[in-house]
């Protein structure tokens, strides 16, 4: 064999193990599960464009009358309802991604074997795991479109940065479909799906969604800090009210790890689990 045959084989070694990862076609996962919820899960998807503006109604506009205005942890002061509104927008992103990464991930693996029959054809798991995550960030973004639509009514986006909010969603909501697939390819009944619930419901309700994290003892500050909500958060309020800065960064990198780190471990557990 000549010294071009050798490179040539190896390059093709070297890139069989890439295509059997990936196959290029993760767009027809997504279509597949598009159908799928038109057809079938419409109403869940409707209930759950609702609730955070029901929250917003009722916290930003009813318990903000008496509150007034809050002051930031940039010294700025910004209308009660000003202020939870961008973190319910991170939220909203957030649960629309965790539920089809999660739940609906969690019945096609175990119970439906879909992943089974899709790794039987020329798909890869990266296809699947791209698939079923830009499915979930395709609900994360349709979610945020409406409520920012529905922001923008009441005059709750105070800067032109809130132009960039949309996009700051589909990263928050890329980030948890990606670790929330991968948390649940380890999933192997309901009772431990409801441990998801249980870690996103605190998460909620203490990443400075409803008041400004300076109310926290300085210790639970570092705890709150470490949750990937309280970085969406901070990353679409500075956003929505114009407080930029070069910290919002962070809150970026923030998430393009987690995304990284998502879609390594789900690759690698399909594979384990289906093809080795």
């Amino acid at each position: 064999m000549t010294d071009s045959e050798t490179a040539v084989a190896a390059s093709v070694a070297a890139a069989r193990p890439m295509r059997a990862l990936y196959a290029g076609n993760a767009r027809s996962v997504m279509q597949r599960g598009w159908r799928a919820t038109r057809s079938s899960n419409w109403m869940i998807v409707v209930s759950g464009f609702f609730e955070p503006i029901f929250y917003l109604l009722s916290m930003g506009l009813g318990l903000g009358a008496l509150i007034g205005t809050i002051t930031t942890e940039s010294g700025d002061e910004v209308p009660y309802a000003a202020f939870i509104a961008p973190a319910l927008l991170a939220v909203s992103a957030m649960n629309g991604a965790i539920y089809d990464s999660t739940w609906n991930v969690f019945f096609k693996m175990q119970f439906a074997k879909l992943y089974e029959g899709m790794l039987s054809t020329s798909l890869g798991p990266l296809d699947v795991a791209l698939g079923e995550i830009s499915l979930a960030l395709l609900r994360g973004g349709i979610y945020a479109t409406g409520f920012m639509l529905v922001m923008q009514a009441l005059g709750l986006n105070l800067s032109w940065w809130a132009l960039l909010a949309l996009p700051a969603v589909l990263l928050i909501a890329f980030g948890f479909a990606s670790v929330g697939m991968a948390i649940t390819s380890y999933m192997k009944t309901f009772q431990q799906m409801d441990w998801i619930n249980l870690f996103l419901l605190p998460m909620f309700l203490f990443s400075a969604t409803f008041y400004p994290l300076s109310v926290y003892p300085q210790g639970i500050q570092y705890v709150i800090q470490a949750l990937p909500l309280w970085h969406g958060v901070e990353l679409v309020r500075g956003l929505t009210t114009g407080l930029v800065g070069p910290g919002m960064l962070w809150h970026v990198l923030y998430y393009v790890v987690m995304i990284l780190v998502g879609l390594v471990f789900t690759t690698r557990r399909l594979r384990v689990l289906f093809l080795d």
